[in-house]
């Protein structure tokens, strides 16, 4: 297969990933994003064993590097942890997944960030602007069509599209996306000494949710690096577009999996960031001093609105030319902090069996199988408990087992 093409549609983690793990295998590929440059928008991503692994595989090992020491600094508890809103445990939980132990274990990142580590290196490879409508495949290749009425062919696709994949909708016509009901908003205040001593200590585990009691939480997560980012990118990828971010402390609102909303919920669909700004600080009224601060520092410029939607489990297909993987297939709630990690799972495993079938270990059709079966049964028991009711706002351990 020494002309063995393949073609990813969606530069989002997932297929930036893949790309790097199958240009370091050796094999052609060219990645399709809509969008007109890399995706900038989102802040702190929980990382595990198995995001943590693919990146190891896939990355060469300077950008690997890269990607630990601009990673959260280790906490001194790496689980999810539950207080009320003075500041009270309530419960903590470990992060789901294998071990996640050593000198340097797997934090968090700032979504930005790994998004242009994993861009560094492709600028042959990536190609903006260009937006996936469908394709076309037979027996002998497959051919990606765009929404300017243009092509690419290729000896696989693979969609790596998100949520609302087009590629899914071809290939799985009948799994739906499911509206949770779920409304919130997304914001960062900047992390500086003064806040950080007023803050409960609970707020620099892995991961924090605080509860009203109402059906609304706010989950809160640290990123302060390892090492500032310009300094790291300095040394290990001099001149790579990796823009400098100062620590921050994400700051979610919103409601609650399968809780009614509360009465005096925004509108975060229409409200302007000032107007979600006096909402949050009206539902963090009479907190613990520390979360009332954090709160008030939300820089409001980064306020967004947010809305929780997932994908129905799609039953047993067959496998052929056209592969999925990330939110294009098992799109999660973010109760475990799993959706990224497993898009990077799914790249590693996907580019392993890619190189099998370019030399010849399988055939194409088994290795891409062998894939999808292996995804099935590694992930969709992750995307079941993810949408579970429990998931959130409870000590509730998942049942990874169905």
């Amino acid at each position: 297969m020494a002309s063995f093409h393949v073609l990813i549609a969606g530069g989002g983690i997932g297929g930036l990933c893949l790309a790097q793990g199958l240009t370091k295998a050796g094999i052609s590929c060219a990645v399709y994003e809509s969008a007109p440059g890399i995706v900038t928008a989102g802040y702190r991503l929980h990382m595990n064993v198995l995001g943590g692994d693919a990146l190891r595989e896939c990355l060469p090992e300077n950008l690997y590097e890269l990607y630990l020491q601009t990673s959260r600094r280790t906490p001194e508890r790496e689980m999810s942890v539950m207080i009320d809103t003075q500041g009270t445990e309530i419960w903590t939980r470990p992060h789901i997944g294998p071990p996640n132990e050593g000198d340097r274990p797997h934090t968090a990142v700032n979504r930005r960030t790994l998004r242009q580590i994993l861009a560094t290196g492709l600028d042959d490879v990536l190609h903006f602007g260009r937006t996936a409508v469908g394709y076309e495949a037979d027996g002998d290749g497959v051919r990606l069509l765009f929404d300017d009425g243009s092509s690419v062919a290729g000896d696989v696709l693979v969609g790596a599209d998100g949520i609302h994949s087009p590629i899914r909708s071809q290939l799985l016509p009948e799994v739906g996306v499911v509206d949770t009901g779920m409304r919130g908003m997304w914001s960062i205040a900047p992390l500086t000494d003064d806040l950080a001593a007023v803050m409960p200590r609970a707020l620099f585990d892995g991961f924090a949710v605080v509860t009203r009691g109402d059906g609304t939480i706010f989950a809160i997560g640290v990123y302060d690096p390892r090492r500032p980012i310009a300094d790291a990118v300095a040394e290990l990828a001099p001149g790579a577009a990796i823009d400098h971010v100062e620590p921050y402390v994400m700051v979610t609102y919103g409601s609650d999996l399968g809780a009614a909303p509360a009465a005096d919920m925004p509108d975060f669909a229409h409200d302007s960031p000032a107007e979600l700004h006096r909402a949050i600080r009206r539902a963090m009224s009479g907190a613990h001093p520390g979360l009332v601060e954090l709160v008030d520092r939300i820089d409001e410029s980064t306020i967004a609105p947010s809305a929780i939607r997932y994908l129905e489990v799609a039953d047993p297909w067959q496998p052929s030319r056209v592969t999925l993987l990330g939110d294009a297939i098992h799109a999660m709630p973010p109760s475990f902090g799993a959706g990224a990690n497993s898009a990077l799972r799914d790249a590693a495993a996907l580019a392993r069996a890619l190189d099998d079938a370019v030399h010849g270990r399988r055939p194409l059709l088994e290795a891409i199988g062998d894939y999808e079966e292996r995804m099935r049964a590694e992930v969709f028991p992750i995307m079941r408990a993810s949408a579970d009711p429990d998931a959130v706002h409870s000590d509730h351990v998942p049942d990874l087992t169905r």
